[in-house]
């Protein structure tokens, strides 16, 4: 990557303050970059590493400072959303696969797209079909009639069981399992429990991206599905039969019994846990460690255990930090009560 900073500012409408043809050949965090990056600021934490940061230029936003006048800016509304559009554009990085590895299993039956790339000791099942330009890295077991979309990318270690699909432009990251059993047993006279088998699958649709260590079980009938856009955190939990909505984020360690329906752009913070067979309103935000155990019908933000309207909780949790207080003064009114009530008598 190298690139004037007047074209930079072109690229990321911004305005250039400083050398607008300086050249920048790298992007790195503000407090470790070198001559010749640029970065970013923010977020007001930071500003404290724009006197020492040694990067030539900074995407910043209106509100700081130009304070140095031996370093360039371009001024931007959002340098955030600014430094993943370049990192998009100059530095994404390239995951190829060229062919098919010598040490890969591939079933005779199996339709591989065309440019699709296939690691070492990857096993592809019969019946199943991977699209164009998609990358099966090393280790990875496709199970039997599994279907893949085009340009997705499966990282080391995944296991995606029997009859799952993928859609398009899916991204999975390594030791995540795709279709696993769903926790499903009936206990019989005994009081053991018998397996009840789980003949669904799992569905993704396109653009949807699993972090590592994520469980996705398969239906026990239908479909577990995850719809477009969908973005997992590593060590989540998917029961089977749940279906989340488009472009929803689930945070790490989260767990989502079977058959919940979470709704579309939702937020679901780390180590948030839901009962089964509820429905959770689109545009709704779950705060970390919340418990949520019955549906929530309207959007907006919620937050504890269980889980209930995050500024009520907030309210209710200040009272409480004041229940040490209030037990001494009801203490304190009480002594005063039985010394008024002794005068009297």
């Amino acid at each position: 990557m190298k690139i004037r900073l007047k074209d930079a500012a072109d690229f990321v409408g911004g305005v250039v303050i400083g050398n607008p043809e300086l050249e920048i050949s790298n992007i790195a965090k503000i407090e470790d970059a070198k001559e010749g990056d640029i970065t970013f600021l923010y977020l007001p934490a930071y500003q404290k590493y724009l006197n020492t940061t040694k990067a030539s230029a900074v995407l910043i936003s209106p509100e700081f400072e130009k304070t140095r006048t031996n370093i360039s800016y371009i001024e931007v509304k959002n340098p955030n959303v600014a430094i993943q559009k370049f990192i998009i554009t100059f530095l994404k990085p390239s995951f190829v696969i060229n062919g098919i590895d010598p040490s890969a299993s591939v079933d005779p039956s199996a339709f591989l797209g065309k440019n699709v790339g296939i690691g070492k000791n990857v096993v592809i099942s019969a019946g199943c079909s991977i699209g164009y330009n998609t990358m099966v890295y090393h280790n990875t077991v496709i199970m039997e009639k599994v279907k893949i979309g085009n340009e997705c990318l499966i990282y080391p270690n995944v296991s995606i069981r029997e009859k799952c699909e993928l859609g398009n432009n899916v991204i999975v990251h390594s030791n995540t399992v795709i279709g696993s059993d769903g926790f499903g047993y009936v206990p019989n006279s005994k009081g053991e429990y018998e397996k009840v088998p789980q003949i669904g699958n799992v569905i993704l649709e396109d653009d949807v991206e699993l972090g590592s260590n994520v469980s996705i079980d398969r239906a026990a009938f239908g479909s577990t599905i995850l719809k477009k856009g969908v973005k997992i955190d590593n060590l989540v939990q998917i029961a089977h039969n749940v279906v989340i909505g488009e472009h929803t984020a689930v945070a790490a360690q989260a767990g989502i019994s079977g058959s919940t329906k979470i709704g579309k752009n939702c937020m679901i913070a780390g180590q948030a846990g839901f009962v089964g067979h509820i429905e959770i309103a689109d545009q709704s935000i779950i705060g970390a460690q919340s418990g949520v155990s019955k549906s929530i019908t309207k959007p907006g933000k919620y937050r504890g255990a269980p889980a209930q309207d995050m500024a009520q909780q907030l309210r209710l949790e200040a009272q409480i930090r004041n229940i040490p207080a209030l037990v001494e003064k009801i203490k304190k009114l009480e002594e005063k009560i039985a010394s008024l009530e002794q005068k009297i008598s």
